[in-house]
């Protein structure tokens, strides 16, 4: 039945049009902004993971910078224990030195007493933005290390604590006397302690340097590996894209076609009145 006031036609050609409309103004979308979920309302639940997931990376970059803050720290700090280990490997040449008899005492505990200075200047000195792993004053250092989510959405952070050698304590540097052979000799078994001492401290910031280090390596793939999982789950394949908006645009071209027929059909009635 032909009818002029209910055109069936043209409504499901409009239909089709509207639709084939819709979709390519989400494929134009996707082309313009790169994504395929650029807002919720694209896909509520992928768009809400992808924000979680950028949260995290958000924080993973103040860890990062937490994590090179604490290993320029430690590096400073272990620079110095090492130096602070050279100097009484060479203070023990001189209390080797003093151990005879035919040799300058006084020359030799004046050279000494300036590595001691030396020493006691480095362990001050050690210091990055502040803080000193050398002294006393100093204490432990935490640098935040990680960001760790459970199944349950909780968020923890780790942090790994470095230990201060507090070398101003440790090294009792008043126990090395060489005023004659005498003392030179029972400041041997000293100095050795003192060495001892010394490359012990230096190992253990080593030892947290490297640590450190490798964290900071870990979180950055995390990174690199977090923001190739939110441009899976968000971004748009161009490739993909171009060629349905190459299909959509002549669906279109159809679909205006097919509309422009439907509306003319009304007018085939006027022939059976002639």
């Amino acid at each position: 039945m032909s009818s002029i006031l209910t055109n069936t036609s043209a409504m499901v050609a409009l239909q089709t049009l509207k639709s084939i409309n819709t979709d390519l103004g989400k494929t134009q979308n996707a082309i313009s902004t790169g994504k395929d979920v650029a807002s919720a309302k694209d896909n509520s639940a992928i768009w809400a993971i992808s924000k979680v997931m950028e949260s995290d990376v958000s924080g993973f970059n103040a860890i990062s910078d937490s994590l090179a803050l604490g290993e320029s720290t430690v590096a400073v700090a272990s620079a110095g224990a090492e130096r602070i280990a050279d100097i009484l490997t060479d203070m023990k040449d001189k209390v080797i030195a003093a151990n005879g008899e035919n040799v300058d005492h006084a020359k030799l505990e004046a050279e000494v007493n300036e590595m001691k200075l030396e020493i006691t200047s480095i362990i001050k000195g050690s210091q990055f933005n502040g803080k000193n792993l050398l002294n006393t004053a100093g204490g432990d250092m935490t640098v935040l290390s990680s960001l760790d989510r459970d199944a349950a959405g909780a968020v923890t952070t780790g942090t790994i604590t470095v230990k201060s050698v507090n070398f101003e304590a440790g090294l009792d540097l008043t126990t090395v006397v060489m005023t004659d052979a005498t003392t030179a000799a029972a400041s041997i078994d000293d100095i050795e302690a003192l060495i001892q001492t010394a490359v012990d401290g230096a190992a253990a910031l080593g030892a947290s340097a490297k640590r450190i280090e490798g964290q900071n390596v870990f979180v950055g793939k995390v990174m690199d590996a977090m923001k190739s999982g939110i441009g899976t789950l968000v971004d748009a394949d161009m490739e993909a894209a171009s060629a349905r908006l190459q299909a959509l645009q002549t669906q279109q071209q159809l679909g205006v076609q097919a509309l422009s027929i439907a509306n003319q059909a009304p007018q085939t009635i006027l022939s059976l009145f002639r």
